[in-house]
Formats: C-alpha cells, sequence, structure tokens
C-alpha cells in the first residue's frame, strides 16, 4: 500500500512559524514520524511540500495508479484552491485532509474549506500527530476495501 502525503503552502516554515499555533516541530521531523509509523503498518509513505498550487494540482493528478490514497494539508490553499479541489476529486483516490491547528477555532475565514468536501475525512487541531491518525484512518479504510473486492 502507498500513501502519497502533500503538504501546502509554508508548511516548510513549522517549526519557526507561530509555534504557539503550529507547535514546535518542523515539517521534516513530522514526516519523519509519519513515515516511521507507515512502516509499522506496512505502508509505503511518500510526503511532499510546495508553495505552488500548481506543483499541489499535477502531484494529485500524477497520483492515480502510483498511490493507494492521499493524505493533503492544503494550508492556506484549503480556502480559495477550487483547483486543488478538483484534483483531488479527479484522481479518485481517497483523500483525508489534515490541519495543524484547529481552523474552527481561528479566523472566520479559516472556517471554510473548499477540499473537505471532496475528502472522506478531516482532522483538525491535533498537531503532527494528525497525520499519523490520518495514516490510521486511511490504511484501514483501504484495508476494508480490499478485503470487500475479495
Amino acid at each position: 500500500m502507498n500513501i502519497l502525503v502533500l503538504n501546502g503552502p509554508n508548511l516548510h516554515l513549522l517549526g519557526n512559524r507561530e509555534p504557539d499555533i503550529y507547535g514546535d516541530a518542523g515539517l521534516d521531523r513530522i514526516m519523519e514520524r509519519v513515515v516511521a509509523h507507515g512502516k509499522k503498518l506496512g505502508v509505503e509513505v511518500d510526503a511532499f511540500q510546495s508553495n505552488e498550487e500548481g506543483v499541489l494540482v499535477t502531484r494529485i493528478g500524477e497520483s492515480e495508479g502510483r498511490y493507494d490514497g492521499l493524505i493533503v494539508n492544503p494550508a492556506a490553499y484549503t480556502h480559495t484552491s477550487v483547483a486543488l479541489r478538483d484534483a483531488i476529486r479527479a484522481c479518485g483516490l481517497p483523500c483525508i485532509e489534515v490541519h495543524l491547528s484547529n481552523t474552527l477555532a481561528r479566523e472566520p475565514f479559516r472556517h471554510v474549506s473548499l477540499t473537505a468536501p471532496v475528502c472522506i475525512g478531516q482532522i483538525t487541531g491535533l498537531g503532527g500527530h494528525g497525520y499519523v491518525l490520518a495514516l490510521d484512518a486511511l490504511t484501514e479504510r483501504l484495508q476494508k476495501a480490499k478485503e470487500r473486492e475479495q
């Protein structure tokens, strides 16, 4: 089983950027935990970050046939990107949206996610551990789907 974890703009600044909101762990450290957890589950995890919307859209578009599912933290694009929404929907892979902070406890413009409605679930406000939980949930869902097919 192969899972792609995509991270949007400014997440490369984690650890230094507003640690009171996002925590003090850098993205590399968070992704190392997710990859290690994937190994325990027997899942290959690829992690990728870009500040560029088009690069993220392209990665999603290339994911079909390479990956079994997606975990996406669109960051600020959550609230603005119809292109990411359409790419997630079009690729046909199950996707879980993750946010480090509780977006509903923040500014009103962060309360609306354009991407969540095309995802199978959303995890917010649990810091880097949200990615681990998303991996658990996505892996379980994919395994159950595989069992139903057999």
